[in-house]
């Protein structure tokens, strides 16, 4: 019956890791699923997930929060961008992963990641420049500071995803090993 959940588990946080493409906390379910599986299922007879590996992968998804924000704000800083467009950038970037996901790509499974990633990029580049023209600035502003928003969503997104695929496997290797 173990393996039935560890199998479950597994499964389970990495459907969470997919979630990441939709700008959802992927991550930090991938830590709340391990931690309830923790507690119900104690460690015995060499099986079970370990305390240890629940610190762990909560330390890597909050690592993983600050490698996204980090590349995000940096693309958008990097380009002279205010705070306004950052803030608008993220809000851009959450509207254009959902509306990304939607209206995706017809490839089942992959095209709405796909669709939630594009999205999401291109959300924040709208959201950057919508701030910076809103302050005042000109569109030259404001699709440079747009483009540095836009790579740096790809590249944080691309960051979190592998961050959150260790936290998969870490979790996989002490749940069968």
């Amino acid at each position: 019956m173990y393996y039935l959940w560890a199998v479950l588990l597994v499964l389970g946080n990495a459907t969470a890791w997919s979630t990441n493409a939709l700008s959802l906390p992927g991550n930090w379910l991938i830590v709340a699923l391990t931690a309830i599986f923790a507690l119900l299922i104690p460690e015995a007879d060499g099986r079970g997930i370990s305390w240890t590996v629940v610190g762990l992968v909560a330390g890597l998804a909050a690592f993983g929060e600050v490698v996204e924000f980090a590349a995000g704000a940096a693309g958008a800083g990097r380009r002279g961008g205010s705070r306004r467009g950052m803030a608008l950038a993220v809000l851009g970037t959450l509207i254009g992963s959902i509306v990304g996901a939607f209206a995706g790509i017809p490839i089942p499974l992959l095209g709405p990641v796909i669709g939630a990633i594009a999205g999401g990029a291109l959300g924040a580049f709208a959201g950057a420049w919508a701030g910076e023209i809103w302050i005042g600035r000109g569109w030259r502003d404001g699709l440079a500071v747009g483009q540095g928003a836009l790579i740096g969503r790809l590249l944080g997104t691309a960051g979190k995803l592998a961050i959150g695929a260790v936290m998969v496997v870490v979790v996989a290797v002490d749940a069968f090993f």
